[in-house]
């Protein structure tokens, strides 16, 4: 029976990834949010919830004492915010590139994308570690974004997602070099429409459907995918 930590669990992938792994009556679940989750009225998995907060290593410490001894072979982390300057996206909540530019970034903004998207998830994981090894098998999925590629940016902007996202990519990486026993895979997971904005993206997608067609490249990937990065069809994205 496996064991699946599912990170940021309340709401946009997580949440699809809670729903798809919850029709399994042979999985049992650890969903995790900094939001209470509520679960859903009938699932064929076994689910447990925890209420935490990756920017808080108390919160990070509490989760890793209370599963103790757990074995998890399977982590999806979909933990991460945007970076947009909260001024600026309040007043124009239909313009995401106005709320990242040059002019408007601030401070304040880039820190706390960072302890979000790439600080808190490496206190995350590390603290799971004796979880992860426990199994047989262990695999953890991280939710990236091709806009962390290097090569891939061609339109500038961006600097707070961008940056921490890079850095959350590099974390990852060594990972997979210092744990060689776990399994760790980067994913971009496509345009999803979420709560990382205010306002539906031109192109984006239900986060339903990129997890269904993430679902069997989770399956698939093993010590050979460990440390790459790949885009929502399986492909290579360059660094």
């Amino acid at each position: 029976m496996p064991t699946i930590l599912i990170s940021g669990a309340a709401s946009g992938l997580g949440r699809a990834f809670l729903e798809a792994y919850s029709q399994e009556h042979i999985n049992t679940i650890i969903a995790i949010d900094r939001e209470q989750i509520h679960l859903f009225a009938t699932c064929a998995a076994t689910i447990s919830s925890h209420i935490v907060d990756v920017t808080e290593e108390k919160s990070i410490n509490n989760l890793a004492t209370a599963l103790e001894g757990t074995p998890i072979d399977l982590f999806i982390h979909s933990v991460g915010i945007r970076g947009l300057v909260p001024a600026v996206e309040n007043a124009q909540p239909e313009s995401v590139a106005a709320a990242e530019t040059l002019d408007v970034m601030d401070l304040s903004t880039l820190m706390h994308t960072f302890q979000v998207n790439a600080a808190g998830t490496f206190l995350l994981i590390r603290s799971l570690l004796p979880n992860l090894r426990r199994a047989d098998a262990a695999k953890v999925v991280i939710m990236s974004s091709r806009m962390r590629s290097l090569g891939y940016n061609t339109t500038g902007s961006a600097y707070a997602y961008r940056a921490s996202k890079a850095a959350l990519n590099a974390m990852i990486k060594s990972f997979s070099i210092d744990v060689p026993e776990v399994v760790f895979v980067l994913c971009h997971p496509g345009r999803v429409e979420s709560r990382l904005v205010k306002y539906k993206e031109e192109g984006a997608i239900s986060a339903e459907e990129s997890v269904l067609g993430l679902l069997p490249l989770v399956q698939s990937w093993d010590k050979n995918d460990s440390g790459q990065f790949y885009d929502r069809f399986g492909q290579p994205i360059v660094w």
